[in-house]
């Protein structure tokens, strides 16, 4: 979370020392250079203009929903989304927060855009959740990964795409659990509207909360590494909220056998969590080595979620 303000400050010591002791700039630039890795994934540059989108390729959309609520703009939040993919027409759709609906029932709508639709429902006595794949691709079989949470989880899908058998893997990593109080309280915290002693104590319990779900993460996160591991004869795309940034060990392990699709083939910071505050990009997308990242972009026009939707083209590898 604090990595982007570590790295403005870096760059701001560039010119700094260049005018004022420029025998020491060897050492922002030797800062860069260690952090080259984390800087390449926290905010990738790539370039397509010689790369068409693949013919017989597949489209991928993962998208985080939020029950189809709409984000307090939609009053036809359902047909607002259900619009939308029609548009990108994706083969695979993977949905977070895959049920209800403001205007409708979302998952019910699917059903009119794809021919294969599931939806695995996960709840505790407080939050009612759920993970949804939407396909043109028979589902020949789904399992459900053995994360300990009652109200997150991931999903592998076994798909039939021409000869081959695909798993695509749907997360919904351990949410951070912050109520909208505590959210509008960081904000204000932020914005410097709380008092020192009162702001360092609020940032500190809520700085507690995230590190225990932090700390959840982390073994959901090994769980679906060791998955994908122990499945790698099968091509395998996975994708979904991780509700940790790109530079997070959730994220690293996650991808530990896999290639992150928009470190490959995006551009940008590519914010997918819009909630002000807390712009990050927590919804990532991976694959084996059996397919190729062409172009991968987060759709901020996308607003009818407090998240954006994460849209990727891939074509099978050359040698998987």
């Amino acid at each position: 979370m604090f990595f982007p303000f570590a790295l403005i400050v870096n760059l701001l010591f560039v010119p700094i020392w260049i005018f004022v002791r420029w025998q020491r700039l060897w050492i922002p630039v030797a800062a860069l250079v260690l952090a080259y890795v984390p800087i390449r994934t926290f905010i990738p540059i790539n370039f397509f203009s010689e790369k068409e989108l693949p013919e017989d390729g597949i489209c991928v959309v993962s998208y985080n929903v939020c029950g189809f609520g709409g984000n307090y703009k939609y009053e036809q939040a359902v047909d607002t989304v259900a619009g939308y993919l029609r548009r990108i027409n994706a083969n695979i759709v993977c949905i977070q927060e895959d049920h209800g609906g403001k205007g409708g029932d979302g998952f019910e709508k699917m059903k009119e855009l794809y021919p294969y639709n599931d939806t695995i429902h996960f709840s505790n006595d407080v939050i009612f959740n759920s993970i949804g794949i939407h396909t043109r691709y028979p589902i020949i079989r789904k399992e459900r990964l053995a994360n300990a949470s009652r109200s997150n989880g991931s999903i592998a899908y076994y798909l039939q795409v021409d000869e081959d058998t695909i798993i695509v893997i749907n997360n919904h990593l351990e949410s951070t659990h912050l109520t909208t109080d505590e959210r509008q309280r960081y904000q204000e915290v932020l914005k410097g509207e709380v008092e020192r002693d009162s702001a360092e104590a609020q940032m500190l319990d809520i700085m507690r909360k995230l590190a225990s779900h932090m700390a959840d993460r982390a073994i959901q996160a090994r769980t679906v590494n060791e998955y994908v591991e122990t499945h790698s004869q099968y091509p395998i795309l996975l994708c979904g909220d991780f509700n940790d940034t790109p530079i997070s060990y959730a994220r690293q392990i996650v991808a530990t056998h896999l290639t992150d699709c928009f470190v490959s083939a995006g551009c940008g910071l590519g914010l997918s969590f819009n909630l002000k505050g807390f712009n990050l990009r927590i919804d990532h997308m991976m694959c084996s080595s059996h397919f190729e990242p062409i172009r991968c972009f987060v759709d901020n026009e996308m607003d009818a979620s407090d998240h954006y939707p994460v849209v990727c083209w891939l074509k099978k590898a050359s040698i998987p």
